[in-house]
């Protein structure tokens, strides 16, 4: 069995919890694309994708454009918490890491008014959904000066504070 992997991080993940021999784990370094690439090489093994009921359509998307031999597995489903207990809480800056994570403000506060809270986005997806929901979008991760969220709240921080 072969495992292809997005990331170097879930590749480490799938080490951690089951017993695999490092040359059967593939990854790209973070995009679908560079993970495609790979993919390319072992066009003749059977695939199984597991997804959510929520995910992009670019790895499905590539195998059945080319031909591979695949099953998709949707093995959990994105869903809104709720945040219903907060709704009296304000935040200074809120930090959203997918598009579903901007609906699921929306299906717990209808009527959110962002008025000075600020907005951080992780991801090109996520960006798009905050912009999509006429929220202004303060901070985004990641940028050459900064890859994590981590070091994008704090490149935003000292330029607030013009440090």
């Amino acid at each position: 069995m072969k495992y292809f992997c997005i990331s170097e991080q879930t590749a480490n993940y799938l080490q951690k919890y089951i017993v695999i021999r490092k040359r059967k784990i593939f990854t790209g370094s973070r995009t679908a694309m560079e993970l495609i690439e790979i993919l390319k090489k072992h066009k003749n093994e059977k695939y199984i994708f597991p997804c959510s009921n929520i995910r992009k359509n670019d790895i499905p998307n590539f195998l059945e454009e080319n031909g591979f031999h695949h099953t998709e597995a949707v093995i959990y489903k994105t869903v809104a918490s709720d945040l219903s207990d907060l709704a009296d809480v304000n935040y200074d800056i809120i930090a959203f890491y997918s598009p579903s994570g901007i609906n699921s403000l929306f299906v717990n506060f209808p009527e959110f008014q962002q008025n000075s809270t600020r907005i951080a986005a992780f991801g090109p997806s996520t960006a798009k959904a905050v912009r999509d929901a006429d929220l202004n979008l303060d901070i985004e991760a990641p940028l050459p000066n900064a890859p994590s969220m981590t070091g994008a709240l704090e490149v935003y921080i000292k330029k607030i504070n013009k440090v």
